[in-house]
């Protein structure tokens, strides 16, 4: 499983819903985990970070809009986009969701394409790579669809896992990554390397972007992790 690909989590308490979601997520490219309900919501999210929740309001127990007030409420999970399902139609519900901290809020019955354009909607904003967004970084434009990066307009040669630890900087220039959160992202969760690994290839991206010349733009952060600029 390509690491670069999003995780959807689809929290829905009815199995035929669970499962045209499911199957319409799939199709468009998404790594798929699924819950019943919002217990098992919360524990998949720290189990398996997604990149993404699809999230039903009326569930028994913990209901959507508590498991939306939970994640939003913790620093950790508090930019995992949230899109919440309801049968609710009214202004006032919409606004309760949305003041809960959803991302968007679609109603029940939905369009199927809409909520998949509303699904990348919201991955163009967190994970644009993901969707083929080009991303530009000072000189550095890396175009995610033709798999392609250049610096200063002179193309550069990068090896798979490098262009992926690129576009994790790229995503979110200055933010600080941890070892551990690089290789959640960058080789997967399922996957055990070392974390001396991500080390290695951090200098292989370096000498990939100063080719042409130029300064490293990957700056070491001591105890902490590596960050571009």
């Amino acid at each position: 499983m390509s690491a670069e690909q999003p995780t959807v989590l689809v929290v829905e308490d009815e199995p035929a819903q669970r499962e045209v979601l499911t199957y319409n997520l799939e199709a468009e490219g998404f790594r798929v985990i699924r819950a019943e309900n919002g217990e098992e919501g919360l524990m998949m999210v720290d189990e398996d970070r997604p990149d993404l929740i699809v999230l039903d309001w009326m569930m028994p127990n913990v209901s959507g809009i508590e498991v939306c007030r939970r994640l939003k409420s913790r620093g950790d999970t508090r930019s995992i986009p949230v899109i919440m399902l309801s049968a609710r139609s009214e202004e006032v519900d919409r606004v309760r969701g949305l003041e809960t901290g959803a991302d968007d809020y679609v109603i029940k019955p939905y369009s199927v394409v809409e909520l998949m354009a509303r699904v990348r909607a919201q991955l163009r904003r967190t994970r644009p790579a993901t969707v083929g967004v080009k991303l530009e970084y000072e000189d550095i434009v890396l175009d995610a669809e033709t798999h392609k990066v250049f610096r200063n307009e002179k193309s550069l040669k990068l090896g798979p896992t490098e262009f992926r630890l690129l576009t994790t900087f790229m995503e979110k220039p200055g933010r600080v990554w941890s070892r551990e959160q690089l290789l959640d992202r960058v080789w997967g969760r399922d996957i055990y390397v070392d974390t001396r690994t991500v080390d290695v290839h951090i200098g292989r991206l370096r000498k990939a972007l100063c080719q042409h010349g130029g300064e490293d733009p990957v700056r070491t952060v001591r105890g902490a992790g590596y960050a571009l600029g």
